[in-house]
């Protein structure tokens, strides 16, 4: 419905016109003087309105013009005001305007002219707002005298004239109060009678915004009567104009005048099967859905799920007993007993307090070491050795533990361990006893382990990388094997972003994994779930093109005999029910309809993706999206 304007003097207008108005004293009054606004037969504004005298009538319009912008003034209220304001709008539309446009196109009109013509302008301005208020609209509608006014001044004026747009415009503003209601006359009838030919001309051929916005609202509301629906074309200039002014999502006054037009148009069955075939139906379609994405007021909600996250480093280290190296075993070689000795002590054994080592594998460590060395210095006996321990170690003691079965031990020390990390490209075959150095590239390591595998005479290979348990594999088999223990998804340079630890499944997970490629994945360093989620329910405007959609998904995707056509939830919503005829009903079945739903379905496929873009805060709009899109996947 159109908004109020209150006029503050005569010269102020709603909108700028072409010619020069008469200059009035200024009025310095608060318009509620008691004598002006008694309800009696000689209140002195209708006095002064049928006093024929222009300065009077001007005097009694500059207030009416500002008393009429308030919800407590009522027509019915002053006695003949409602027949003193028509008189000057019927004089203007019968006769005025002809003696305006044969003079305006020559000459500049003479001031008594232009002072009737104000005066009609301001009393079609002073009844325009009194029908934005209840209280007066049933008064206009029943008044013999309104759609008499509203026919000639839409019939008589020129509608491309810019001078006519300020009295078209109230006029139009007017016919709301009575439009709701008001019937169209049979086609058969007079054309001066119907008002819908001048208006759909007047939406089409007009640039003014405001007459655009009221004639679609006039529109509108005289198609929500069921008993005008016969009227309505599926090529009408209003349906045009609609769908020319859709885009425009920033003005918000238009873009709602042109929605409600266009939900009143597919209200009707006919009409909703007809715009399935209209060529610009898949771009409307687009254009409706981008709305409701344009206008969804949406938040951005962070929900943190990672678990616990357990980790180990990356860097294998492994423990291995200490092995003499060629420097240190040159070394001592050249050392006289007992020195050598006592020396090769502190390099192969640790003190420890809880440790022990055999009698019989001190000994036998010793002789294998410095058998080859014994012409530069005699070995020791097995019991010399044996007591040089407490000199090396004096918190070890050799002594005999009882049985069954009775050993021999030393107590207080333990093999001097070494931690290595893993080398890549190292050969770790043999239980990681294998002397070769690492290599440069994983094909000579793979080659070095085939030749591993050719001094194996059985076709049944142990797996011996390291600590695997792989066992009984034949030779084809454990090459492929022996792949997942070295090739390059293992052994990629790490990028300085990495992180130098190894994600865990869980605590007890072992590292390194006897099985890496069946062992369970573990969680996600850092899992974070980002989605919107609306803060609001979607405006007006997004509700009416809401339902705008589902009344061609619902035309589209439901057969005639399945929808709904005469009930109380039309459509699936409240919306405007009409009576289906039997011509109607025959239009469901011809090939045009099949075709229409067909064009309907491609269409509503290929905007898909801008469906899964829409999240609706009400459950129950929401569903009928999540319909839609579940519709359009089958």
């Amino acid at each position: 419905m159109s908004t109020s304007y209150a006029r503050s003097g005569s010269s102020t207008s709603l909108y700028r016109s072409n010619y020069t108005q008469p200059t009035r004293a200024p009025v310095v009054t608060d318009d509620y003087e008691r004598w002006y606004t008694e309800p009696l037969h000689n209140n002195r504004m209708v006095l002064s309105l049928l006093s024929g005298l222009d300065a009077e009538i001007g005097w009694a319009l500059d207030r009416l013009c500002r008393l009429s912008h308030n919800e407590q003034f009522s027509l019915s209220a002053t006695p003949g005001l409602l027949d003193a304001l028509f008189e000057w709008p019927e004089w203007f539309v019968r006769k005025g305007y002809k003696e305006s446009t044969d003079l305006q196109s020559l000459f500049s009109l003479p001031p008594l002219l232009l002072e009737r013509r104000q005066h009609a302008l301001e009393s079609l301005f002073v009844l325009r707002n009194a029908a934005l208020h209840e209280s007066n609209q049933a008064d206009l509608a029943s008044y013999p005298r309104t759609m008499p006014l509203i026919l000639n001044s839409l019939h008589n004026l020129r509608l491309d004239l810019d001078e006519n747009n300020e009295f078209l415009l109230h006029t139009v503003d007017l016919f709301h109060a009575v439009a709701s209601g008001f019937v169209l006359p049979p086609r058969t009838s007079p054309s001066n009678q119907n008002p819908l030919p001048p208006l759909l001309q007047l939406v089409s051929q007009t640039s003014n915004r405001s007459l655009i916005i009221s004639t679609l609202a006039a529109l509108t509301l005289l198609f929500s009567n069921n008993q005008n629906s016969s009227y309505l074309s599926s090529d009408s200039p209003a349906l045009t104009a609609s769908i020319r002014y859709l885009p425009l999502f920033v003005d918000k006054t238009l873009l709602d005048a042109s929605l409600n037009y266009l939900y009143v148009h597919l209200s009707n069955n006919t009409m909703a099967k007809a715009f399935l075939l209209h060529p610009d139906m898949p771009s409307i379609l687009r254009v409706l859905f981008s709305l409701l994405i344009h206008e969804q007021i949406e938040e951005t909600v962070t929900v943190d799920v990672t678990g616990a996250i357990h980790t180990v480093p990356s860097t294998v280290v492994s423990i291995r007993d200490h092995e003499l190296s060629t420097t240190e075993l040159e070394s001592l070689a050249e050392m006289p007993e007992p020195q050598r000795c006592y020396d090769w002590m502190k390099c192969m054994f640790a003190p420890k307090p809880d440790g022990e080592v055999t009698q019989v594998d001190f000994w036998t460590l010793y002789k294998d070491t410095f058998t080859l060395y014994q012409e530069k210095s005699a070995l020791l006996a097995a019991s010399d050795v044996i007591k040089n321990v407490n000199f090396v170690f004096p918190q070890a003691q050799p002594m005999v533990v009882d049985g069954p079965p009775q050993r021999f031990i030393v107590r207080g020390v333990d093999r001097r361990k070494d931690f290595v990390a893993a080398e890549r490209l190292k050969c770790r075959w043999d239980r990681s006893q294998c002397p070769v150095p690492k290599f440069s590239t994983p094909e000579e390591l793979q080659n070095h382990l085939e030749q591993h595998l050719d001094d194996i005479d059985t076709n049944e290979i142990d797996c011996l990388w390291g600590s695997c348990p792989r066992k009984a594999m034949s030779k084809s088999s454990m090459i492929s094997h022996l792949l997942t223990h070295f090739w390059i998804p293992q052994l990629s340079e790490r990028h300085p972003s990495q992180s130098d630890t190894i994600t865990l499944s869980s605590p007890d997970a072992p590292y390194p994994d006897q099985a890496p490629t069946s062992r369970k994945p573990p969680l996600p360093r850092s899992t974070v779930l980002r989605y919107k989620q609306p803060v609001a329910d979607p405006p007006s405007s997004s509700l009416t093109a809401l339902l705008c959609i589902r009344i061609l998904f619902r035309t589209s995707f439901v057969s005639a005999e399945e929808a709904p056509r005469v009930d109380a939830d039309h459509f699936g919503f409240p919306g405007i029910v009409e009576d289906v005829g039997e011509d109607d009903v025959m239009e469901y079945t011809d090939e045009g309809s099949l075709e229409a739903e067909r064009k309907g379905r491609r269409a509503f496929v290929a905007v898909k993706h801008l469906m899964e873009n829409i999240h609706i805060k009400d459950e129950t709009l929401m569903g009928w999206i999540t319909e839609m899109i579940e519709e359009s996947s089958t």
